[in-house]
């Protein structure tokens, strides 16, 4: 079946589309199927898949090409990341396309005459990592996909072939960048007029990056990590002191991996395993707060803030302490970590009327009484997807490869900085997270799906680096404790901790001052931020077999549309 590279407008009519500017906290509600994105031309992209009978999976991997037309800033496929399938009728799966440390990686390879440097950590070709997306989507469509593969690439080919509209969003975002491009001359001919930002309203295309598509359509992975793109993608390497070589790429390895399971108030809980974080921080914190009444505590209340913080602070201690590459680091205690009887024993550590402290060299707590992109896809069947990649910060590295037209990840800056750096600024310096050959490093990302009964209840992720775990968790938290529609909790006030630096990051317009005064009280450091994640989430509406989609209103351009 061959797919139009763009909806036309005798398709709207099939199409729930969300209001252009909805006031309440109001979901898209629809019953065949529905993608939710931070891009509604992409979102739109996988519902056309779905109306020509594509499902799930094909749905999600048409709508990841089509975010790396459209969403530049994280939507890619010179990043990684993770897909968690689950299936109506089969096992789920998670796919760990994680970006990989080239060959001569090391873990003082950030350090520079012995001290550490940021720039070479996070803003160089030293912070490229063998990218994981391609082979990623294309072995989760060999494995589900029914549709052809070159139908899924044809939309996204077009679209940056022939162009697209850019956004007041897109506009002001690429404005943002543009300074931070100028080291890059392929960067800066792709995204602006002869240096001069785009427009609301501009046409952006990119014919570089269509060929390089075309390639990926005719030969699949192996017209990313061979031939020309492959080629054009070392000689950036060897110009500017990059480290990926052709062997790098041939030698990219993807897992499929089984799902990390835990339950919650009755409801199971699937989410991804190491190398990500995220999902080990999602249950452990899960399972501690299962032993409070959150609900009894009231939404937002200084009491529910100190609560989830003291969770989140033990978990990203854990995680700075435990966790890893599973290929190199062996003795991770997922399991311990994971499971109930540790959270018991955690949470015997929290004081209701003071908070904990965070210290570098400390991860046992004494008895007292930037930029990713997520997608969610639901179709007809019930099959969902939940996928999260990234190029890690916006536009990752900043650099397109020349001839090629895709930006590069700067995914390296996943990897600790060097060994014994942690500090109480944040910079951590523990083992199982440092630098080396052929290792991946270390995410946040969470996509997550969630059941009861058997029965699909609610997918959902978000990008935001460390801030991931927490948003998700209290995302569910919004849903299965507080009883919000999936839009209510999506539009929720949010925060996070990460055990270092100490202090809780508040949404700035998020918390009133008396809840404020009572976590200053009880001993917390507050920190203000504008805005914590873009959480792309669908829920089912059990009763009446309706989907209804949540897209985060934090960022400009994304939707939920369903058929």
């Amino acid at each position: 079946m061959r797919l139009r590279p763009l909806l036309l407008p005798a398709l709207l009519g099939a199409l729930a589309l969300p209001a252009a500017a909805p006031a309440a906290s109001v979901p898209v509600r629809t019953r065949l199927g529905m993608v939710a994105s931070q891009n509604a031309i992409a979102s739109q992209v996988g519902v056309e898949v779905l109306v020509a009978g594509g499902n799930a999976v094909d749905a999600a991997v048409a709508t990841a090409f089509a975010l790396a037309v459209v969403h530049p800033a994280a939507g890619n496929i010179g990043g990684g990341g993770f897909l968690l399938v689950r299936p109506a009728a089969a096992k789920a799966a998670v796919y760990d396309f994680r970006e990989m440390a080239p060959a001569t990686a090391s873990p003082r390879m950030f350090l520079v005459n012995g001290a550490y440097s940021e720039p070479r950590h996070h803003d160089s070709h030293l912070a490229v990592g063998v990218p994981g997306t391609v082979a990623g989507l294309q072995m989760a469509w060999l494995d589900y996909g029914r549709l052809h593969w070159k139908d899924l690439l044809r939309p996204a080919i077009g679209l940056a072939r022939d162009g697209f509209v850019v956004s007041d969003g897109l506009a002001r975002s690429l404005r943002e960048v543009l300074p931070r491009m100028k080291r890059y001359p392929a960067s800066l001919a792709q995204f602006s007029r002869e240096g001069a930002p785009y427009e609301a309203g501009d046409i952006l295309k990119q014919p570089d990056l269509a060929r390089t598509l075309e390639r990926i359509a005719d030969k699949g992975a192996k017209g990313f990590y061979a031939g020309e793109t492959a080629e054009l993608m070392v000689r950036e390497m060897q110009a500017h002191g990059g480290l990926i070589t052709l062997d790098d790429l041939r030698g990219y390895q993807i897992y499929r991996r089984p799902p990390l399971r835990g339950r919650y108030r009755g409801f199971e809980v699937l989410t991804v395993p190491p190398p990500s974080s995220g999902g080990v921080v999602l249950l452990e914190c899960l399972n501690l707060l299962e032993g409070y009444d959150l609900a009894g505590m009231g939404v937002g209340s200084s009491s529910y803030v100190h609560h989830v913080t003291e969770a989140l602070r033990r978990a990203f201690a854990d995680r700075a302490r435990y966790l890893g590459d599973p290929e190199q680091v062996s003795d991770m205690p997922v399991d311990r970590l994971v499971s109930k009887p540790y959270a018991d024993q955690l949470r015997r550590t929290i004081r209701e009327d003071r908070a904990s402290v965070s210290a570098p060299a400390v991860f046992e707590w004494p008895a007292e009484s930037d930029e990713t992109t997520h997608l969610s896809v639901v179709d007809r069947e019930r099959n969902a997807a939940a996928l999260t990649y990234t190029l890690e910060d916006g536009y990752g590295s900043k650099i397109v490869v020349p001839g090629a037209g895709f930006l590069l990840n700067n995914e390296m800056g996943d990897f600790n900085a060097g060994p014994g750096l942690t500090d109480e600024s944040g910079l951590i310096g523990t083992a199982p997270n440092l630098a080396a050959p052929h290792k991946r490093m270390l995410s946040s990302m969470t996509p997550t799906i969630i059941s009861k009964d058997g029965r699909l209840a609610l997918v959902e992720g978000s990008p935001g680096g460390r801030s991931i775990p927490s948003t998700v968790l209290e995302t569910t938290l919004d849903l299965v404790d507080f009883g919000m529609n999936v839009q209510e909790a999506v539009d929720q006030p949010r925060f996070f901790h990460q055990w270092l630096p100490d202090e809780i990051h508040l949404e700035r317009l998020g918390f009133p001052a008396d809840t404020r005064q009572a976590l200053l009280a009880r001993g917390h450091r507050l920190s203000e931020i504008e805005r914590q994640g873009v959480v792309e989430a669908i829920a089912l509406d059990a009763k009446e077999d309706l989907l209804e989609g949540g897209s985060d209103r934090r960022a400009p351009d994304g939707a939920a549309v369903g058929h």
